[in-house]
């Protein structure tokens, strides 16, 4: 960054614009202290660590001191996901049409090889529920011996816990929901407040038991109709794992009707990226964060204008198919996609030498590919921690693509707890960390919610690329992701990483660079670096 002068915006005489401001540089490392307000919550990864001291990506101060009364290029994102609410209204506005298609006719009008893709591609047909990966390599003894022996060992962890988890779960909802019916019964009223429960007198032990337990989950900071709410998705959660998911006799394929490890079986799927499950949830939220649509008075803004989303359906209520998401990438970079954001990953990847050479394939069109860290709070520079796809095959030590961009996720809490307890992390193996905690955004029928991963914090950083590439479309994939690393801000600060039970460590040793992705100090990096006065 030394290279960053201090001025005025101006148009250069070229066709680059020139930003030249002070960037960012935050060394102040005291927390935050007062709590947000609501509308800070709802939109806190827009905020700006120097003047806010919310590590948030100064998206709000971009657009306000850098980008006023200034003009992009359109950029096409490609979202690969779970599927997306082509109709929601704050989505429905940035969505990629595919001008050579006629919708509806049956044909291939354009010859891209994919029939009525409108606005991308559904390569999961009507399937919804599907096997994780080591689920399946035991039902179709895929691999050899170790390999199967390494995803028995894998099920046989993960399974039992949510076995045990998911009659816990239905046991606790089950009490909360009646006590909760019995409360609004003796209020006489259906909603009510910490403060009514400590009023009201108990007529009997049992009351006072059901009192006792309403307040300790008030006290906990969630109203009763959430925390019955999280405790239904938790059942939801634990019932796919345990029926589908981990299930080894189940096969979710068998809708679709092709052979997903047969990679020349490419005569499936669909033109409809979306479906009437709830799975169309994840992308939809992914999608607002990168590109909702901005100054409509309605819902959240994405962090990028000047953007098309590509809706593809490639990521089941399950593990993504190799197969499934190596076309998903190919289909990207041929329709015209320039960043890819893959908020997706899964522990094993038995045709991972597709989705490799699908992204040696984008780099060479020039497509970044942006990809979640996962949500296991783990180290992924240690050997037994495989988080697929990455850009480490095995046997190559040095990354083998230069367009792949690994994002793990912040909280909106600057300090000790600025790592959300569930991201992956890793010097090598992480590049940049992006706000993905209690994230507000588009959710299906015009809806939205609070969601958190490191599925959030990607797009956040998509965004920031899309940005970069409308403002600067001369920059490559390459140089876009080494702006976005080397732009980002730098807190020298201790955090936990792993959850309570982690280690501690500096800031600057949980990723290749280091640093938090910041949209004010890239665009102006990137104006240098398209104007020749700096050179990364």
């Amino acid at each position: 960054m030394a290279g960053l002068g201090i001025g005025l915006l101006v148009m250069g005489c070229n066709s680059s614009l020139v930003l030249t401001a002070p960037p960012i540089n935050y060394t102040n490392t005291s927390p935050k202290v007062a709590e947000l307000s609501d509308q800070q919550s709802k939109h806190w990864g827009h905020l700006d660590l120097q003047k806010d001291t919310i590590p948030g990506m100064s998206v709000d101060r971009a657009y306000s001191e850098l980008l006023k009364k200034k003009k992009g290029e359109v950029v096409i994102v490609a979202v690969i996901d779970s599927g997306i609410d082509l109709d929601h209204e704050d989505i429905e506005d940035v969505l990629w049409t595919n001008a050579g298609e006629k919708p509806g006719d049956g044909i291939d009008n354009d010859g891209n090889g994919y029939i009525d893709d409108i606005h991308g591609y559904n390569f999961l047909g009507e399937s919804y529920n599907e096997q994780m990966e080591m689920a399946r390599i035991l039902r179709l003894k895929i691999g050899d011996e170790a390999y199967q022996e390494a995803a028995r060992k894998k099920l046989n962890e993960k399974l039992p816990e949510a076995q045990a988890a998911l009659p816990q779960l239905k046991q606790i909802e089950a009490m909360v929901t009646m006590a909760d019916k019995i409360i609004q019964n003796a209020l006489g009223k259906e909603e009510y407040s910490l403060a009514d429960l400590q009023q009201y007198k108990p007529k009997n032990t049992q009351e006072e038991s059901i009192v006792g337990m309403l307040m300790q989950v008030m006290t906990m900071g969630e109203e009763i109709p959430a925390a019955i709410k999280d405790l239904r998705e938790g059942i939801k959660y634990y019932e796919a794992q345990v029926n589908y998911n981990m299930n080894v006799d189940f096969n979710g394929r068998i809708p679709v009707g092709d052979d997903p490890y047969d990679y020349s079986d490419q005569d499936y799927g669909n033109g409809n990226p979306t479906n009437s499950n709830p799975g169309e949830s994840h992308g939809s939220h992914v999608s607002g964060i990168i590109a909702a649509t901005r100054d409509n008075k309605k819902g959240v803004e994405g962090v990028a204008s000047n953007v098309k989303i590509m809706a593809i359906r490639a990521v089941p209520n399950g593990d993504e198919y190799d197969k499934d998401i190596a076309l998903a990438i190919r289909y990207a970079a041929d329709n015209g996609a320039k960043v890819i954001n893959a908020s997706f990953g899964k522990g094993f990847s038995p045709n991972s030498e597709w989705v490799y050479e699908a992204l040696n394939y984008a780099a060479s069109k020039d497509v970044l590919f942006v990809h979640a860290a996962g949500n296991d709070g783990i180290d992924l520079d240690s050997p037994e921690n495989q988080n697929f796809p990455n850009d480490l095959p095995n046997g190559v030590e040095a990354n083998f693509a230069s367009n792949y961009l690994t994002v793990g996720a912040l909280t909106q809490y600057f300090g000790a707890d600025m790592i959300a307890v569930f991201s992956n992390y890793g010097k090598e193996n992480v590049d940049i960390f992006a706000p993905g905690d209690q994230i507000y955004s588009t959710m299906p029928d015009d809806s939205y919610e609070f969601q958190g991963g490191t599925s959030m914090a990607a797009p956040a950083v998509t965004g920031l690329a899309a940005m970069i590439r409308s403002y600067f479309p001369e920059l490559t994939a390459v140089e876009v992701k080494q702006v976005i690393m080397e732009s980002g801000i730098s807190p020298s600060v201790k955090v936990q990483v792993g959850g309570a039970e982690g280690a501690e460590k500096s800031f600057s040793e949980i990723s290749k660079s280091g640093k938090i992705a910041n949209l004010y100090n890239a665009l102006i990096l990137a104006s240098e670096v398209a104007n020749g006065t700096v050179s990364l």
